[in-house]
């Protein structure tokens, strides 16, 4: 493999996170890959790009916030990865191919933020399981199946914030107050921003793990801040939840998902 193949695979693959605590914050601490002069894991086994269609042309500006369209042919996961990394990881092949495509779609527009597929798998292992929570299944369309997935109203009750209705219950079906949506739990708000179509069908919906995967990716990576240091990550994450709980559960899921891929 060429010098730059390696740097390639190097960035597409698992980004093994560890726990350090310091006056009770945790900080995620990327481990070194020795010989790559940098602070990235990688897969001894396969690497995630290798790809059956071409990702798209890499740019240097930083993705633009509201909907994207998605490349005509979205990038996929070669399919012998995708078949060993989720028997390894127990993670669906559909959930797993959603979060695989997003980490090479972002790998090719913005090299420099460094996301892995597996910090997107930590976070929709929090969030609903993948897809799954409450006895759904996550069908080949990337959508949930029995009933779509959405959030406690939020009214401000409690520990819950107070977000009142921003579009008028078109995606969370409530019109008093919104609601997180879909496998990744969006805000109607923070979707109208970062939404777009991840699997190239002409439409962005976060009820689609592939659309919400890309969506995710694009809200990481919006700083522009590379997420290959403890500080950088736990920033990206808490900006996603705003919650030292919720930071701690989605690296223990990310760190477990990107040690058993290369186990």
């Amino acid at each position: 493999m060429t010098a730059a193949g390696r740097r390639r695979a190097f960035r597409a693959a698992a980004a093994l996170l560890c726990v350090a605590s310091a006056a009770g914050l945790v900080t995620a601490v990327l481990l070194a890959a020795p010989g790559t002069g940098g602070r990235i894991a990688v897969d001894p086994v396969v690497a995630l790009a290798q790809v059956t269609t071409a990702a798209p042309a890499p740019s240097s500006a930083a993705p633009s916030p509201g909907p994207v369209a998605a490349p005509s042919v979205a990038p996929r996961p070669d399919r012998a990865w995708l078949d060993l990394i989720a028997r390894r990881t127990g993670i669906g092949a559909t959930a797993l191919s959603a979060y695989a495509s997003a980490d090479l779609r972002m790998a090719a527009d913005q090299p420099r933020c460094g996301l892995s597929w597996a910090t997107l798998a930590g976070l929709g292992y929090v969030e609903s399981r993948h897809g799954t929570i409450g006895g759904r299944t996550l069908g080949a369309d990337g959508r949930p199946g029995l009933s779509p997935i959405f959030g406690v109203p939020l009214t401000g009750a409690g520990p819950v914030a107070l977000v009142a209705d921003t579009d008028d219950g078109r995606l969370d079906g409530d019109t008093r107050f919104d609601r997180a949506v879909g496998p990744l739990q969006f805000v109607p708000s923070t979707w109208r921003r970062w939404g777009g179509d991840g699997d190239g069908d002409g439409d962005a919906d976060p009820h689609d793990l592939d659309d919400a995967a890309w969506s995710a990716a694009r809200y990481l990576c919006a700083s522009g801040v590379p997420l290959d240091s403890g500080t950088a990550w736990t920033g990206a994450v808490l900006s996603y939840n705003l919650s030292s709980t919720y930071v701690q559960d989605v690296l223990a899921a990310t760190n477990a998902y990107a040690s058993r891929s290369i186990s």
